[in-house]
């Protein structure tokens, strides 16, 4: 019913993980208005579910929240070719030390369309096994084990602030309803 048309584009930064682009663009009444789009390759992220009904989460300080974080495995695509499966694999491996036996699709989101062209994909991983990978430098991340119904009470309260975390646990929870 809308869309907008790209009359101009203008790239304003290139970075590790995303670039930014300044747009001038066709509104659908025929003026034109100004968007900046941070242009980003895309996620994945899996609530990795143990033997024992818990999820194995990571807390990490996040600089632009300013605060540490309870969140489930999640990274970025390498590239634009990598199956978004391969990277939740790749990131449950480093952040954890574990692989799943078992990978179920979960759908995906914007992470916030309005400025943004980041999709995570989501996935649930079961049948954990060790399996480490090294871990990003930079990382500092400690594994913390909630059980299930405990972390999606976390996130239905307030006290997972996380949106990927907070979406795919409660996709996780309608595929295990059945």
């Amino acid at each position: 019913m809308f869309s907008e048309t790209i009359i101009e584009s203008r790239s304003i930064y290139a970075g590790r993980v995303f670039d930014v682009e300044l747009n001038t663009v066709r509104l659908p009444d025929g003026r034109t208005g100004t968007r900046e789009i941070i242009r980003h390759g895309g996620a994945a992220a899996i609530v990795p579910i143990d033997d024992e009904g818990r999820v194995i989460m990571v807390r990490q300080f996040r600089l632009a929240a300013n605060r540490e974080l309870l969140e489930i495995p999640a990274g970025g695509l390498d590239s634009p070719d990598e199956p978004p499966r391969d990277c939740a694999i790749r990131e449950l491996q480093e952040e954890t030390g574990y692989r799943p036996g078992e990978l179920v699709a979960l759908g995906g989101f914007f992470a916030a369309p309005g400025y943004t062209t980041e999709y995570i994909h989501l996935f649930l991983g079961r049948q954990l096994t060790p399996s480490r990978l090294e871990m990003d430098s930079d990382e500092y991340i400690a594994v913390t084990r909630v059980p299930f119904d405990e972390a999606l009470a976390m996130a239905y309260d307030g006290r997972l602030i996380d949106s990927k975390t907070i979406i795919a646990l409660l996709r996780a929870a309608r595929y295990l309803q059945g």
